[in-house]
């Protein structure tokens, strides 16, 4: 399961100097202008997870897999994106494709980097962008309800599917309609299997990436002004924030990762922008991750949270689901107290787990299938 999150922020707020600065392959221009990114631009990144080489350590791996997110640059959005301005619906289709988005927003003073509205206004920013964000999903769900009126469905299943389909989507304008996302209206499964196809913007988590400058990484922003603004409006949406400094991304991409930690240390910050907003995409997308160990590869899977073993293991090979036996299973701490699987079993800590079984974070699986 890989994880991906656009990346989306109005034009000059640090957005593709953050992207270049995380993703190994980025390419994305970083210039003091609008529309610099002509297409959107992908890079995929490693997930830092300091328990990997622990694992690897014990086990005496001879390669570590870590999982990995996909992350999407778009191109700067402006105010009449979704009509098409600054190349806007290009960019808006792409965001689609994406399970989480993060928006970049500065919350910096700099005189030599212009702002697209002249001014640094964190909660304006964020509103030009979500207005945008809605009209699109307005202009989509006004599509499927007129294909949904123009009654082709045939049976009586596929009418009352129509019906119940129509009921939401309906709910969900309303909700646009009140300055509300998509994602605050309450919808039952059924609605949501419906609902889905649609791949609305607003349904998506949203995550606010606070730009700021390095002064403001020992406090997480608590003595700026537009940071405080921007958390007050977050919370109003049930929306995390986390904080960032794309220019100090950018100086971490240049070092070792011996030297970036101690750089950090002297910035008071516990850790660096990826990590911050991965592990905010995973709280806000129900992700955990599960490792399997030995002495040929350590590696972390990804699974979304309440995932039975079988299911589990499906995500290493559809096999492994279908002919699931067990999952002789060790929680992280066990393991790493006992040294070993062997170690843990002698402890009774090594736990034979059925498919009942609900996956926990950190757990250490090995999965016994039938062929």
């Amino acid at each position: 399961m890989s994880l991906k999150t656009g990346i989306v922020g109005l034009p000059n707020v640090g957005k593709s100097t953050l992207f270049n600065a995380i993703c190994e392959n980025g390419k994305a221009q970083a210039a003091n202008f609008p529309f610099c990114t002509i297409e959107p631009n992908v890079g995929i990144v490693a997930v830092p997870d300091s328990r990997l080489q622990t694992l690897s350590d014990l086990s005496k791996s001879v390669q570590i897999v870590p999982t990995s997110v996909e992350f999407v640059d778009i191109a700067g959005l402006v105010k009449g994106a979704s009509k098409g301005e600054g190349l806007g619906n290009q960019f808006l289709a792409n965001i689609r494709e994406c399970d989480a988005i993060a928006q970049v927003v500065r919350c910096f003073e700099d005189e030599n980097v212009i702002h697209v509205a002249g001014k640094i206004d964190p909660v304006e920013d964020i509103d030009v962008i979500n207005f945008e964000l809605a009209l699109a999903d307005i202009t989509q769900i006004e599509k499927r309800l007129e294909r949904i009126a123009k009654g082709r469905a045939k049976t009586k299943e596929e009418i009352a599917s129509n019906e119940i389909e129509k009921g939401a989507l309906e709910r969900i304008v309303a909700s646009l309609d009140q300055n509300q996302p998509a994602r605050a209206v309450p919808l039952n499964e059924e609605e949501s299997v419906l609902v889905k196809g649609l791949q609305l913007l607003t349904m998506k988590p949203m995550i606010y990436a606070a730009n700021v400058a390095e002064t403001d990484l020992a406090d997480q922003g608590a003595g700026n002004h537009h940071v405080k603004a921007l958390r007050e409006k977050a919370a109003q949406e049930n929306c995390e924030v986390i904080i960032v400094s794309a220019q100090v991304e950018a100086e971490l991409r240049e070092l070792d990762p011996a030297e970036a930690e101690e750089y950090l240390q002297s910035l008071g910050a516990s850790e660096g922008g990826l990590t911050s907003l991965i592990s905010a995409a995973y709280r806000q997308l129900g992700l955990l991750t599960y490792f399997t160990t030995g002495d040929k590869e350590t590696r972390a899977w990804t699974i979304r949270t309440g995932m039975t073993a079988p299911q589990a293991a499906g995500v290493i090979h559809s096999d492994f689901e279908k002919g699931f036996i067990r999952a002789e299973t060790v929680a992280y701490e066990d393991f790493t107290d006992a040294g070993s699987t062997a170690k843990a079993r002698d402890n009774g800590k090594l736990r034979l787990e059925g498919k009942e079984y609900i996956v926990k974070e950190g757990d250490i699986m090995n999965f016994r299938f039938n062929v």
